[in-house]
């Protein structure tokens, strides 16, 4: 009988033993998976960045829309400034939302009567067509002589640069009025449907897409081998450049349609509340950010937990006022910031996030402004082309078109070009 408890106590301790020897083990997988999910989520140690997956164009060129891939919307110093004298106007079937993109010689634009048009840029005459079954209002990116450009008829398309022959099209649910960034052989555009795309330049086959609350209008900016766009959902994103993994969801709490612009790590971008933030972009969520916040805020409200910490890359804010509902995207010079909210331009100083000067229009100002040197060119629904002195605010001369200017202008080789809502691409020196 001894013998037998004693067995039995035996058989208890060793399966007490197992028990435990289980138990802690999964512990231990449980506390590891939440370790390396941690380090894959707040940092790069198994992704790294592709961080030369960005560029600029060369030369003088305005090759995409805000004129390289991090928004500047800068032209630079040594050009030669247009007097707002007529060069050419050209018409198309529709009007013109898209803003032009000049390379080798040749303007690229698209207008809602469905067309894709390569210009000549000295005579304006058309070089070639490309028809698609909707409005185009995204804007070309010209890169490595292949055109990229977005339609309402749901497609990107890659042309030819040269002939405007299709190479390839890539189709999606819904309108494509984002405009494209190509960076290391990838080509990034928003849609719709609510999506963020990456897609193989050459062959145009899917590499990852991200999913967003809200329709992607905002064109995504590439810099560091981040991307990073915002969606009508009220939400400011940031994704690794090569497997679109998430790093940022920015809970802005408007709509997004502005695209940011990139200085020296900081990405800059407007809401439709009339804000304008400053955001690390190397910066990302801690786990379940977001499902927490809410939470920590409703404490924070009753009174038991401390006040949460800033939202993850959020650097700084400035409101442009209550009524400055803003969608045009800011450009970058040096320390300051210039672009369209409400009926004005204004010029926003970064260091202590003041408005230094407002330059007030007769309509809406939708368009991004184009900085070359010491002025800066833009356009506003009272159907006028602008263009104001950098430094003042003061208006140097101004062109009127026949309708509204919704397009962002472009500056080369000593001409402006900006499209009107009268159906007109026009050019200035």
């Amino acid at each position: 009988m001894v013998e037998q408890r004693d067995v039995l106590l035996e058989r208890r301790r060793l399966l007490l033993k197992r028990r435990l020897i289980i138990i802690f083990s999964a512990l231990g997988v449980f506390f590891l998976t939440f370790t390396l999910l941690g380090l894959f989520q707040c940092s790069d140690i198994f992704i790294k960045l592709s961080e030369d997956a960005e560029s600029s164009p060369q030369g003088n060129e305005w090759a995409m829309f805000r004129r390289d891939l991090t928004h500047t919307g800068n032209a630079g110093e040594n050009i030669t400034f247009p007097q707002g004298m007529l060069k050419w106007a050209f018409t198309t079937g529709g009007s013109i939302h898209s803003s032009p993109a000049v390379v080798d010689g040749v303007v690229y634009f698209g207008s809602r009567d469905g067309y894709i048009y390569a210009l000549d840029a000295a005579a304006g005459e058309k070089l070639w067509e490309f028809k698609t079954d909707s409005w185009v209002e995204s804007s070309p990116a010209v890169v490595d002589g292949i055109v990229y450009c977005g339609s309402n008829d749901a497609h990107l398309y890659a042309l030819d640069a040269e002939t405007g022959r299709e190479i390839w099209s890539f189709p999606v649910r819904y309108a494509v009025r984002s405009s494209p960034a190509v960076a290391d052989g990838i080509v990034y555009f928003g849609t719709d449907d609510a999506k963020v795309y990456a897609v193989d330049a050459a062959t145009g086959q899917e590499l990852w897409h991200a999913d967003t609350w809200g329709q992607v209008i905002s064109s995504p900016v590439v810099s560091r081998g981040i991307v990073l766009v915002g969606c009508d959902g009220g939400y400011f994103y940031s994704f690794q450049a090569k497997s679109g993994s998430a790093r940022i969801q920015y809970d802005a709490k408007r709509i997004v349609r502005s695209s940011p612009a990139v200085k020296d790590g900081v990405a800059y971008f407007t809401d439709n509340g009339g804000y304008f933030e400053a955001f690390d972009i190397m910066a990302r969520n801690w786990w379940l950010e977001n499902k927490l916040r809410v939470y920590w805020q409703t404490l924070n409200l009753y009174g038991v937990a401390p006040s949460p910490p800033l939202p993850s890359g959020f650097i700084w804010g400035a409101s442009l006022g209550w009524q400055a509902r803003s969608v045009s995207s800011p450009s970058i010079v040096g320390d300051n910031a210039y672009l369209g909210t409400a009926t004005n331009l204004v010029s926003i100083d970064l260091t202590n996030h003041e408005i230094q000067w407002t330059y007030t229009t007769n309509g809406d100002v939708v368009s991004s402004p184009a900085v070359a040197g010491s002025v800066i060119y833009i356009g506003s629904e009272d159907g006028h082309l602008y263009a104001v002195d950098r430094m003042t605010g003061e208006k140097l001369w101004d062109y009127a078109t026949g309708n509204k200017i919704t397009s962002s202008p472009a500056v080369d080789n000593g001409t402006v070009y900006v499209g009107s809502h009268d159906g007109n691409l026009y050019a200035f020196e």
